[in-house]
This record gives structure tokens, sequence and C-alpha cells, in this order.
């Protein structure tokens, strides 16, 4: 295809780039869930261990909210379903 050099082309490269940065899972506290729920929850969302999960939960509880994971968007999507099937409050940043 040829380009007019007079026009403004936009270019793919930032949605390439915005698809490659990382995504992160935001999980926010509430005063719903138990520790033991969310550490569950977190475990079966993202395979983490026992004691990984346990932290986050408390950073979540300390903090006010925590980033779960950090990578390809479409897992980040998957990780925050899951939390969520549970209604826990999540958020992907990208």
């Amino acid at each position: 295809m040829i380009q007019d050099p007079s026009i403004h082309y936009e270019s793919d490269q930032d949605t390439d780039i915005a698809i490659e940065r990382p995504a992160k899972v935001i999980l926010f506290n509430d005063e719903v869930h138990t520790f033991d729920e969310v550490i569950g929850q977190i475990i079966k969302a993202t395979g983490y261990d026992q004691s990984k999960a346990e932290a986050i939960t408390w950073e979540v509880h300390t903090a006010g909210k925590a980033c779960v994971y950090e990578g390809e968007i479409t897992r980040c999507v998957q990780i925050s379903q899951i939390l969520e099937e549970i209604e826990l409050m999540t958020q992907i940043e990208v």
C-alpha cells in the first residue's frame, strides 16, 4: 500500500506496545470475606502456595489493595474472573 506523505497515519506500534506491556490484577479489600476465603480464592485463581496467598491477603487487608498477578492480559482476565466468582473486587490495570 502506498501512503500519501501529506497525510498522518496512525501506527499500530502503540497498540502492540500496550499488548506487550504486563497487565496487573489488583485485588481490593472488603469487609465481607474472611482471610481464609480470600486466601483460598487466590490459590484457586493463581496456583500460588499458601504462604504467598497469605502475604497477598495481608497486603490487601493492610494497604487496601494489592497486585495479585502481573503478566499477559489474557491470564489477568482469567485470574480476575476466578477471584470475582466469590464477589471479590478486582481491577485490571494495563
